[in-house]
């Protein structure tokens, strides 16, 4: 269920534990950067212009003021680290970024158990010596774990964003890039060249990696690999294989065990 309002806990940082058999939380911004770390199950996480699938055992850090909300279509536990003034010069993964920047992570065991260990730790009083030295490890700490590959950008251009909205409803869909720029009132060579623009990959690499998301969701929600890859877009199922394993470093059978 779900915990105190984070404006409004004076301690900070604090961490907050939430557990539900599914999952829509309006979308909000919150005054403190947030860590919001998948414990069981799976969570879409969306901005207005990013989007990560989050499974079991990584993490997406939002900067401060991110408008964003939440999504799980099954059983989810997860853990909200809300961190203030001390996470500002904090330097955060991917490579180069900091914590004015959002990105999806890979928790490690330490992480995940002081994650746990803070989540009992009560936000209504002060906190003593040995909480506030686990939190002071738990933020340091953060700043050692991997980038993940589980996020996509969005594109603000109302043409694009369209084409993107589109495959986002229906990532099976085989249309071509002509002529899904032909239905946005876009050629397909100016829509190729904002999406790299806008997204910063290729069309092709963006609806790959759109398609590879879609799959990690409905998997997290217990599909079969075979249905899955039929529903989004692969009608041959070991060249599906091929590409999750690419991305994701496993197959898709073994990735959620």
């Amino acid at each position: 269920m779900a915990g105190p309002d984070p404006d409004f806990v004076g301690n900070t940082p604090f961490v907050i534990r939430e557990s539900h058999d599914a999952l829509d939380e309006p979308w909000r911004a919150y005054r403190r950067a947030r860590l919001i770390h998948a414990g069981a199950g799976v969570l879409t996480v969306r901005t207005e212009t990013q989007r990560w699938v989050v499974p079991s055992g990584h993490a997406v850090w939002l900067a401060p003021g991110v408008l964003h909300c939440l999504h799980a279509g099954g059983p989810v536990r997860f853990d909200s680290l809300y961190a203030g003034d001390e996470a500002a010069s904090m330097p955060l993964p991917p490579p180069g970024s900091s914590a004015e920047q959002n990105g999806a992570l890979v928790i490690d065991p330490l992480v995940d158990a002081l994650l746990a260990a803070a989540a009992e730790i009560p936000h209504d009083r002060p906190f003593d010596a040995p909480a506030e030295r686990l939190l002071h490890v738990l933020l340091d700490r953060l700043a050692h774990l991997r980038a993940a590959p589980l996020g996509l950008n969005w594109p603000r251009d109302s043409r694009i964003r369209q084409i993107a909205d589109t495959l986002g409803s229906d990532p099976a869909q085989s249309a071509v890039l002509d002529d899904l720029a032909a239905g946005a009132g876009v050629t397909s060579r100016t829509a190729a060249r904002l999406f790299v623009k806008e997204t910063g990959q290729t069309f092709g690499q963006w609806r790959q990696q759109l398609r590879l998301l879609v799959a990690l969701e409905r998997l997290g929600a217990g599909a079969s690999v075979t249905q899955v890859a039929l529903e989004v877009g692969y009608q041959d199922v070991s060249s599906f294989i091929a590409v999750f394993r690419d991305a994701f470093g496993d197959t898709p059978a073994r990735y959620f065990r």
